[in-house]
């Protein structure tokens, strides 16, 4: 039987686009404001694991696509990383997408998005449960993707005889229109009181 540790160490791997959009629809914040290591550290004091570390992934649009987004990710990652929060960031690939709008017809518009993102982020957790970095991964994201993920890293915790747990942490409201967690994993659902007192209060805005 594999022994649970008394301290469970945790490692936050936070998809950065994907809590904006949680928020944003669960929320309806319209900017991404939250403190990723208020955000982790709260999950962790919740259920009682001591956070080691959090990284975090995000796409950012080049300077000529979106000039206002470069400049505010651009200061945002700048602060966290020297907070001790691991930023890995990739430009936002931007692509045509057509929709169909009612009494109009169809309406074609620039749509940025992520490539790599997820790849990276589950390399990375995948690489620190191999080199016994955690105990828990937190995974902040509802990408049903990673559940394979889930799967790699019991894997690596049956190779290596020791107790891992792979969660989940999500924003959850009546309002989202998603309320699940990665599947495979334990979810760590959170309400807007706890969110709220995890905002980041710094103005990343670039100047005018």
């Amino acid at each position: 039987m594999l022994v649970e540790p008394a301290v469970k160490r945790a490692i936050a791997f936070v998809d950065g686009q994907n809590l904006f959009h949680n928020a944003r629809l669960a929320f309806g914040y319209a900017y991404p404001n939250y403190d990723v290591q208020k955000l982790a550290q709260s999950v962790c004091t919740q259920h009682g694991w001591k956070l080691e570390g959090v990284h975090f992934y995000t796409g950012v649009p080049s300077a000529a696509d979106n000039a206002f987004w470069h400049g505010f990710w651009s200061n945002k990652l700048a602060i966290m990383g020297r907070r001790g929060v691991r930023v890995y960031s990739r430009p936002l690939v931007y692509r045509n997408k057509m929709i169909h709008v009612p009494d109009f017809g169809k309406y074609s518009f620039p749509s940025g998005e992520e490539k790599g993102i997820d790849v990276r982020l589950a390399l990375d957790a995948l690489d620190a449960a191999h080199r016994n970095l955690f105990d828990v991964a937190l995974i902040f994201s509802q990408d049903q993707d990673l559940s394979e993920l889930a799967s790699l890293v019991r894997l690596v915790a049956g190779f290596q005889q020791r107790w891992i747990k792979i969660a989940s942490a999500y924003l959850d409201s009546p309002k989202a229109d998603n309320r699940r967690g990665i599947n495979r994993t334990d979810w760590c659902p959170i309400d807007k009181a706890t969110y709220d007192v995890c905002i980041d209060p710094r103005d990343y805005r670039p100047k005018q």
